[in-house]
């Protein structure tokens, strides 16, 4: 597996811990068999905790998780776990959607009315066309409660969120 991995606040990443994070996240690598697969780690400190982001770009999916500890080494192991935890839900999710293909239930489709607050932060990138089911498992993949998407037979910009009460909802333009 590539990786690249980099300090934040003034951190510098030693020759012995770039070593540990290869050594564990080449682990990884019996998940992406045949495939260039390439990991993005940060490392950081903030007063006692250190905390490792791991972002690893595959197939059109972003594999993402963060874990903090007081030990470097114990953080690297949390993420390790975190993300070979989300690799194999993924894996049977899709092993699932294909046995199952062809019966998708419709989602909730719940009305989006939000307060404005002031806007603290811009993020771009790129929607890529998938489907619903897709952008659900995106989502949870990412630990995120909304993901943004276009809709791969439109390619209208819909949104599909966490429900408070439970469940998830999708919000699609007119």
């Amino acid at each position: 597996m590539q990786l690249s991995v980099h300090g934040k606040n003034q951190l510098e990443v030693t020759a012995a811990l770039r070593a540990y994070v290869q050594q564990r996240l080449d682990k990884l690598d019996r998940y992406f068999p045949g495939a260039a697969a390439s990991a993005h780690v940060v490392l950081s400190v903030q007063r006692e905790r250190q905390t490792v982001e791991v972002t690893i770009p595959f197939d059109g999916l972003l594999l993402r998780a963060q874990e903090s500890d007081p030990t470097m080494y114990a953080a690297v192991d949390l993420v390790l776990d975190k993300l070979e935890q989300q690799i194999r839900k993924f894996k049977t999710r899709v092993q699932r959607r294909q046995r199952h293909e062809g019966a998708r239930p419709e989602p909730e489709v719940p009305a989006a009315d939000e307060p404005e607050e002031d806007l603290v932060r811009i993020k771009r990138f790129p929607l890529k066309p998938m489907t619903v089911e897709e952008a659900l498992l995106q989502m949870n993949l990412l630990g995120h409660g909304f993901f943004v998407f276009r809709e791969a037979g439109s390619l209208e910009v819909q949104v599909v969120y966490r429900r408070a009460q439970g469940g998830f909802g999708l919000i699609v333009g007119e």
